[in-house]
């Protein structure tokens, strides 16, 4: 392989640079077809748009029926409209402070050959040591997690195929299977990736659907959610963990040829979770009602079928590919570390990755708890990572009215106000930190330690029925 396509990842100096670059993949686009190209290079706005949505709603579309469970369906469907919009703006926020630190760096003539530029670097550039390091510390943390819950999924998942191996078995198989995503060098080569993950999910979105109709209402059935407040503030830190996927969005920015076009792309992807968030749950927890409460993936009670095995396998594809998402700035962040991150050679990244998979593995084998471990994440590090912490940095950043008037974005048109940009920021700022971190990081926390509780650490094989005996309560 030459070097510069094994540098692929090395995103060009400049944004005029960017936008020649862009012109020039263009011209080779037109000039002939290249099956590797068409594969494996991407950077275009729709490759953006699908590296978004297949990577917002991964294994968490199978929880969101527990999650309305807890919360009744009205709240489901209204926290989904909410978190969803919520999530779509700090992901904006988070672009226009990408485009301001890349600005101001290029008029001081820094290069970014062969740098993957991240969020904790934005945030020093913009407001000095202390940002950089909470935003290290509570990105690294959740992005860990996040890929610790895409282990734990995979084995959770594939039980319902084959359950003769307990589910910490597969999750060594699936740890094992997982590391290959040292080999991926970025997201500029994720393109098939992203394109199959979205029509992996969709499948599964609406297999759930239409299984759950088709399967009528249980006899019986109850839906009396919500009955617990912490069975309420669970669910919804469940869903502020569904909208909030967006820690990878500077890499993904850094991705694209024309990084100026992100600024849309999060909440058009998020219109199309939408359609299969908001169908599948409801109909899911209209067919089944409060037995949610004790199965916290959706996969357990659908009947076995070639389509319900189907979607199980398509998910552990997806989930292969979303830990690659989570696991891709980890990697870069320890390149940096250990001083190979400007190296031109995969085969050396890619070992050097290695030492970030084993923690991984070890977290998803000590902590199986599949669904409530989701909550935990979103209440203490998700509600931080992508909503309190860019909505804080926006109005820090442009808190003088110098920043304000040299500004390289300015408001957008549907709030043409600075004024209104603030207390729109200030707004998520105090509801996430209060519902968000207060009364989910309550509500979770007491979830999880029940489950600690009732299943222990290292828990061979989470909530896998016993013959005759029925499922442990989850609540």
């Amino acid at each position: 392989m030459l070097p510069q396509k094994q540098a692929e990842e090395a995103i060009v100096p400049s944004f005029n640079e960017t936008e020649h670059d862009g012109k020039e993949e263009e011209r080779e686009e037109h000039s002939g077809f290249s099956m590797k190209n068409f594969l494996w290079h991407g950077g275009s706005v729709y490759d953006a748009w699908f590296s978004c949505a297949s990577n917002q709603v991964a294994q968490v579309l199978l929880t969101l029926p527990y999650s309305f469970s807890q919360l009744g369906m009205l709240s489901g469907i209204l926290l989904q409209l909410f978190y969803g919009l919520l999530g779509s703006w700090t992901a904006y926020l988070i672009s226009v402070l990408y485009v301001e630190y890349r600005s101001r760096k290029e008029k001081e003539n820094v290069s970014f050959k062969n740098h993957v530029i991240q969020w904790f670097e934005v945030l020093d550039g913009l407001l000095g040591p202390y940002w950089k390091a909470a935003g290290l510390a509570f990105n690294c943390t959740f992005l860990l997690f996040g890929s610790v819950i895409q282990l734990i999924a995979c084995a959770s998942n594939i039980y319902y195929i084959n359950d003769r191996l307990d589910k910490r078995t597969w999750t060594y198989i699936f740890g094992a299977c997982c590391a290959t995503t040292v080999f991926i060098p970025s997201f500029h080569n994720y393109r098939i990736w992203s394109f199959l993950g979205l029509g992996m999910t969709t499948y599964t979105a609406w297999y759930l659907t239409i299984a759950a109709l088709v399967h009528g209402q249980d006899e019986g059935v109850a839906h009396t959610a919500p009955t617990k407040a912490v069975l309420y503030f669970t669910g919804a830190t469940n869903i502020l963990y569904t909208f909030g996927g967006h820690a990878v969005t500077v890499e993904i920015m850094h991705a694209m040829w024309k990084p100026q076009k992100f600024k849309y792309i999060y909440l058009l992807a998020t219109l199309y979770v939408f359609t299969l968030t908001l169908p599948s749950a409801s109909a899911v927890y209209w067919a089944f009602g409060d037995q949610l409460l004790n199965h916290s993936n959706a996969f357990s009670l659908l009947p076995k079928s070639a389509w319900r095995d189907a979607a199980v396998i398509l998910m552990l594809i997806h989930q292969f590919i979303t830990f690659g998402f989570a696991c891709t700035p980890l990697y870069f962040v320890w390149e940096k570390v250990i001083g190979v991150h400007d190296t031109k050679s995969i085969c050396l990244r890619a070992v050097s990755r290695l030492p970030v998979v084993i923690p991984i593995w070890f977290l998803a084998i000590i902590f199986p708890f599949f669904g409530p471990i989701n909550s935990a994440v979103g209440a203490l590090l998700v509600s931080f990572t992508v909503y309190i912490i860019p909505s804080l940095a926006h109005i820090l950043t442009y808190r003088k009215a110098s920043a304000r008037q040299n500004a390289a974005e300015k408001p957008p048109f549907f709030l043409p106000s600075w004024t209104a940009m603030y207390v729109v920021n200030a707004f998520i700022v105090v509801w996430v930190l209060v519902v968000g971190f207060g009364f989910g990081g309550w509500a979770s926390m007491t979830n999880f330690v029940r489950q600690v509780d009732t299943f222990g650490l290292f828990a061979k094989c989470y909530q896998c029925a016993k013959p005759g005996a029925p499922p442990a309560p989850h609540h």
